[in-house]
């Protein structure tokens, strides 16, 4: 199979397993891909989805013989066609349990919508990225708003344009990775992300994410002020909420634990 899943207490991890072309995606792979992050997400057993890649590389981006084959369909098959790896993107960005992307090697095309998309990526210092769309004629379009939203309007006009190869030595700047570490390193930086993540609360977390989304677009006036106001008014009240601060008054660890 070229996407595995394996759940292992309250981590599931989510394999890219095509290495012989390094891990390189096309349809088939993406509704994998898309099913499996549906399938953890509805499991309330999971807490945590590491997405990763089997060998020496994350991903090669979209498989150019797919590509080829969809530049013979006429526009209406390759609008829908996008429109799956669009719900992908869209299934990892609001996946209710928080994505991790582990990095190592190539990852370019649209394996940096999959990195951009999870909330939070790892990568070893040997990755490297890069948006190569321009120098096949074509643009990282379906990607962008997660690839934007990381790195940023200013930053994306230069690599989206001159397809540059971005060291891993740059990623943390750009916004790509939240941390970079030697490759034998590397499990043990996701392991450290998980702990942290497994050890608060599970329905917080994912209000944390949209309130993010909220406040990092649109003015702060009288309607965000209510938001933010409503939101913790609601989470202060909540059954979550209640437990959390009944634990660390009582010096116990909460019940999500």
């Amino acid at each position: 199979m070229s996407v595995t899943t394996q759940i292992e207490g309250p981590v599931a991890r989510i394999t890219l397993d095509n290495p012989d072309k390094r891990n390189a995606f096309d349809d088939t792979i993406i509704a994998s891909l898309t099913d499996a992050f549906e399938h953890v997400g509805s499991d309330d057993s999971v807490r945590v989805v590491v997405l990763q890649a089997a060998g020496n590389h994350f991903s090669a981006g979209a498989d150019l013989n797919w590509m080829r084959a969809m530049g013979k369909l006429d526009a209406q098959q390759n609008r829908d066609d996008a429109l799956k790896l669009a719900r992908l993107m869209q299934a990892i960005d609001q996946s209710p349990k928080p994505v991790i992307a582990r990095v190592q090697g190539a990852a370019f095309g649209g394996a940096l919508g999959l990195i951009c998309a999870a909330d939070m990526a790892v990568a070893a210092d040997n990755a490297r990225f890069c948006l190569s769309e321009v120098k096949l004629g074509i643009v990282p379009a379906v990607i962008s708003p997660y690839v934007v939203r990381a790195m940023g309007a200013r930053q994306a006009n230069r690599y989206f344009m001159t397809a540059e190869v971005i060291p891993a030595s740059k990623a943390v700047a750009l916004g790509l990775a939240h941390e970079v570490v030697p490759e034998n390193e590397l499990d043990e930086a996701v392991n450290t992300l998980t702990s942290a993540l497994l050890s608060a609360a599970p329905r917080a977390q994912i209000a944390a994410r949209n309130l993010i989304a909220r406040v990092s677009d649109g003015p702060i006036d009288q309607s965000m002020l209510n938001d933010t106001a409503d939101l913790i008014a609601k989470l202060r009240t909540s059954e979550e909420g209640q437990e959390g601060l009944s634990a660390f008054l009582e010096k116990r660890s909460p019940n999500w634990i």
